[in-house]
Parts: C-alpha cells; structure tokens; sequence
C-alpha cells in the first residue's frame, strides 16, 4: 500500500468500516509512514474534540430558575403560564433544531469526503493498471469524431469527446472502464510522456469536486458539467491546465447535453 491509497482510507479507518485485510494492511503502512501516522493522529484528535464533554452544555441555573416560576401552581395560572412559557419553549426547540441540523450536515460531509477520497482512489488504480496490463486503449484514434461514435450502443450514455490538439494535448482514443461500480468512458489524452486518463459518466446530485494529491506523483482532478461527471487522473504537472482546458472546449455539435 502506498501514501496515496493511505490517505484515501483513513476516514474509513477512523470509524471502523474497513474490512479485516485492508485494516491490517493500512496499520502496517502506519506504523512505517511517519507522514500518513501523523494524518491519521491529527483526524483522530479531531474526533475526538467533537465528543469532548465540554461541547455539552446544561442550561444556566437563572434559566431553569425563570422556567421554574412559570410551572402553573392552580387553575387560575394554567393560561398564563401557556403564553409566558411558550416563548422560552420555542428558543429551546429552535436551538435543539440546530444542533440537529449541524450534526446531520457534520455526517453527511464525512461520508461524501469518504465517497470522494474512495472514488478518488479507485481512479489513480484504474489510471495505474491501464498503463501496466497493456489496456489502454479499446478505440485508438486522435478523432473525436471517431472516438465518440465508438462508444455507442457499449454505454448508456453519449460521452463528451473534446480536441485539445491546440492547447497541447493529443487524443489518442477511449476505452470503457468501471469506476464506481458502474460502466464509466475513459478518454485517453498524452502530453509528451505522460499520459492523462479522464473518466466520464453521468453526474449524480451530490457530485462534488476533488482535488486529490498523492505522494507518489499522481493527481485526480473531478469535477461536474453539463450533466456529466469527470475524474483527471496524471501524474503530469500540467493536469490543471489540461482540466481548464478540457472545460472550457466546446462539445460537439451534435451532443445531446
């Protein structure tokens, strides 16, 4: 295991959901990766500072005092304690709201980082094993309007193909790929000696953004547009500006958005 896949896990890792292999296999590289060990302290102790009794707090005695007063004693006070009281009974179930609201949005951004940093990972694999196994490439051609076509009938969707040739970056052809579970295209672009794969597939409502650094020289870059979702994987320093390009250039024609 290397720093990238590392870091990419430690979230799971962190709350227990890795199976029994991969935990073993991330704590030896943590127990020989100064760097990743200390990733892992530091989220750690964010944890732990979010259940930190003191984050709790009782209500002030001068409150429970007020609401005390309020409580009805006969008949005759039962009304006005409903309409005193009511007030202080809204602040409490208002400020219960909120802290139920930032407790769901707290869990709902640790899953969709742990979802990015997993897709994230998957992708670098993808990139890598494309490069190791000979697969690289099912369509090979510099036409997009070669590209694109081949496509058909293998995806149920029509990905976007786009010519960069002007900015720098060659089209040498697609293959299909899977990523994430599910039948993704991967574009295949080069830059000199380095190769770019871009995977695409339609984008789902929460897809977020990634940029994703690993220590051994690969970079993911994922972004949405136009209905679809992309992942840029290289280790080639210009990955930003071929994203920026990629973006920026139009579709074809005839490409159903």
């Amino acid at each position: 295991m290397n720093c990238t896949e590392a870091r990419l896990l430690l979230h799971a890792y962190l709350d227990n959901e890795l199976d029994a292999a991969r935990s073993l296999e991330l704590a030896g590289h943590l127990d020989a990766c100064a760097e990743c060990m200390a990733r892992y302290r530091n989220l750690e102790a964010l944890q732990h500072a979010l259940r930190a009794p003191e984050l709790q707090h009782r209500a002030p005695a001068a409150l429970a005092a007020r609401i005390a007063a309020q409580l009805p004693h006969d008949g005759i006070r039962r009304t006005s304690f409903r309409r005193r009281s009511w007030p202080a009974l809204s602040a409490a179930l208002a400020a219960l709201l909120l802290v139920a609201v930032a407790i769901a949005g707290w869990q709902a951004w640790q899953s969709r980082a742990h979802q990015a940093d997993t897709l994230a990972m998957e992708a670098v694999s993808d990139h890598q094993r494309s490069l190791l196994a000979a697969h690289l490439i099912d369509v090979r051609s510099s036409d997009q309007h070669t590209v694109k076509p081949w496509f058909d009938g293998r995806l149920d969707f029509s990905p976007q193909v786009k010519d960069l040739r002007a900015q720098g970056f060659e089209l040498i052809g697609g293959r299909l790929d899977v990523l994430g579970g599910r039948r993704v295209a991967a574009l295949v672009y080069k830059r000199h000696l380095h190769m770019i794969n871009v995977f695409e597939w339609p984008a789902d409502a929460d897809a977020a953004a990634i940029n994703s650094q690993g220590s051994d020289g690969y970079r993911v870059i994922g972004w949405a547009q136009g209905g679809m979702r992309f992942l840029a994987v290289s280790d080639s320093s210009d990955l930003d500006t071929f994203t920026r390009d990629f973006r920026s250039a139009p579709m074809l024609a005839a490409e159903p958005r």
